[in-house]
């Protein structure tokens, strides 16, 4: 989620090696924060995107909610026919972890499965969406952050999650010869801009755009994507229009709200499909939803 239109740097011009247009045949997908929002959004529409021996991997703390949608998926009553966990129809395998980001336990537990799965030597493409992130205390300003653990906890979840999940899967999945991997970072305008009272999220994510822009810089075979999806018509808006300290801040996204100009997530999830499959952003560019 961001708060609304701004600059960032639009899709390149350059030959691409990651997911072309028609389906993507045994492709290992993973997306965190699959259970809401963008993130579930997204896991709908690539899900037909996934052809035979594809696999599409749900991570998020909520077990219930994970459990509902990889449901929906199996039976296709989003109108997609994605097959049934045993691989049925269109081979796609539905794979749920429920796992919190933030506590070594559950970044173990999602570890534990990415690694088991993405050894599997007959996927030839890994796409990893890493779209998990919170907003954090935005009832509090710069000076009210005196809290360490609270600031550390932030962090964790939001920063080195990030950092360590990917890493895991891309040593799992490794370098093999023919194989494309690519890893999108859900990024925002936040990442660009300072926000008053939002320290801890414009923080975050203009780490986490850092982060990811050397991993490109360091892995030149690797397709990196920092996605800022623009405003999204989501739980986190709706926080972010009645909790955040700043008034002027605050009654922009009320401006926002009241004049219909929230996206709704499924259509900044098309865009973002849309760049996948182009394939033509530089690797570790930030691309926004308004620059497409």
């Amino acid at each position: 989620m961001e708060p609304g239109p701004g600059p960032g740097s639009g899709p390149g011009s350059g030959p691409g090696s990651g997911p072309g247009s028609g389906p993507w045949a045994a492709t290992a997908c993973v997306i965190t924060g699959a259970s809401r929002g963008f993130g579930r959004s997204l896991a709908r529409l690539l899900a037909p995107q996934l052809g035979p021996g594809s696999a599409l991997v749900l991570l998020a703390r909520s077990a219930e909610a994970l459990a509902q949608l990889a449901a929906e998926l199996r039976s296709g009553t989003t109108g997609i026919n994605t097959g049934s966990d045993t691989g049925i129809h269109t081979g796609l395998r539905v794979q749920c972890v429920p796992a919190d980001l933030g506590c070594p336990e559950g970044l173990r537990r999602a570890g534990d499965a990415l690694r088991e799965l993405l050894q599997d030597g007959t996927f030839g493409r890994l796409l990893l969406v890493n779209n998990a992130g919170s907003l954090g205390d935005i009832s509090k300003s710069f000076l009210d952050l005196t809290d360490l653990e609270e600031i550390n906890t932030y962090f964790s979840f939001n920063i080195s999650s990030a950092l360590c999940l990917t890493s895991s899967a891309l040593r799992a999945f490794g370098a093999r010869p023919g194989c494309s991997r690519t890893v999108v970072n859900i990024s925002s305008l936040c990442a660009l801009e300072p926000f008053p009272s939002w320290a801890l999220y414009c923080s975050g994510k203009a780490a986490r755009d850092m982060m990811f822009r050397v991993l490109a810089k360091e892995e030149p075979e690797i397709r990196v994507l920092s996605y800022a999806p623009g405003p999204l018509d989501t739980d986190m808006q709706l926080l972010a229009r009645t909790s955040t300290a700043d008034p002027g801040l605050r009654q922009q996204f009320q401006r926002m709200q009241e004049k219909g100009q929230l996206i709704e997530c499924s259509v900044s999830a098309q865009k973002l499909l849309r760049l996948l499959q182009e394939d033509s952003f530089p690797s570790g560019a930030h691309v926004d939803f308004y620059d497409i």
